[in-house]
């Protein structure tokens, strides 16, 4: 049997004989065998990892109506539109002719004997010449004549069915080897999900119990000082340099030096802080 490969759209390539064919859309996604019919197998899967499954299923199928069954022939069964004898599919005529050295013309019916797996053969049956052509005798050629037509169709419908059942038996080492491959195949896309998140539980716990054990280092880290505002740093100063002053009036030591500084410092800041024009008009 006729087998192809085919690669789907997950990118896994299979062996498919003749009589399925794969379907993808956007809904479907599947294996379909034509043969006597349709059936649908689908995938059951958005990721394409049941196909090989659903192709064991198919070609089961397949090699039951072959077993089943007879082929189907692509013989003509009816004459063409374009046939303007009358005659049945496959026959001719009458066809008139005379043969070299003969007196008299003769008329033939010509039939197309088909064969399974050669050339077609074409057949004669004598109707009569110019003396004895009758009616009568053309019924009779022409019924011989679809006698025979139909007999070369039923041996190679029967001869069609040999080959086919012939080839179901190779087909079976194949299916042996997609049923592997299915039994090789991921598993679907919620069980894969499960399995990494079972495989992942300890890790997640380990880790929240180092979080607990052991607090981060920034939670343990000494604070950083803020950046002060701007004009914070004289205010400080100046505080500062009060409280000194205060503290050194009150033991009674360097409390004129510091009060000398203190009135020549204070001025000249509030001086610094005064915009251009009104600095200019103050001098």
């Amino acid at each position: 049997m006729k087998t192809r490969q085919v690669v789907i759209f997950s990118g896994e390539q299979f062996t498919v004989p003749q009589g399925i064919q794969r379907i993808d859309t956007r809904s479907t996604h599947g294996w379909q065998v034509r043969y006597h019919g349709t059936k649908m197998f689908s995938d059951h899967t958005p990721d394409g990892s049941g196909a090989a499954a659903a192709l064991v299923r198919a070609t089961k199928e397949l090699l039951r109506r072959i077993n089943e069954m007879p082929a189907p022939v692509t013989l003509q069964g009816r004459p063409s539109a374009n046939k303007t004898s009358g005659l049945p599919s496959g026959i001719s005529g009458p066809i008139v002719r005379q043969r070299k050295g003969a007196k008299l013309r003769t008329a033939n019916l010509s039939v197309l004997v088909p064969r399974y797996g050669m050339s077609p053969r074409c057949r004669t049956v004598y109707i009569g010449n110019e003396n004895t052509y009758t009616v009568e005798r053309y019924q009779a050629a022409l019924d011989r004549a679809i006698q025979i037509r139909q007999e070369a169709e039923e041996v190679y419908a029967v001869e069609a069915t040999k080959a086919k059942r012939k080839a179901a038996k190779l087909m079976k080492a194949m299916l042996a080897d997609a049923m592997a491959r299915a039994a090789q195949s991921p598993a679907p896309t919620a069980t894969r999900k499960r399995a990494v998140k079972a495989a992942a539980a300890p890790a997640s716990a380990a880790r929240k119990a180092s979080r607990v054990a052991a607090p981060p280092a920034e939670a343990v880290a000494a604070p950083t000082a803020t950046p002060a505002k701007k004009g914070a740093s004289a205010r400080a100063a100046r505080k500062v340099g009060g409280t000194a002053g205060s503290r050194a009036a009150g033991k009674g030591a360097g409390a004129a030096p510091v009060a000398a500084v203190e009135a020549v410092a204070v001025p000249a800041r509030k001086a610094a802080r005064k915009s251009p024009r009104k600095a200019a008009a103050t001098a």
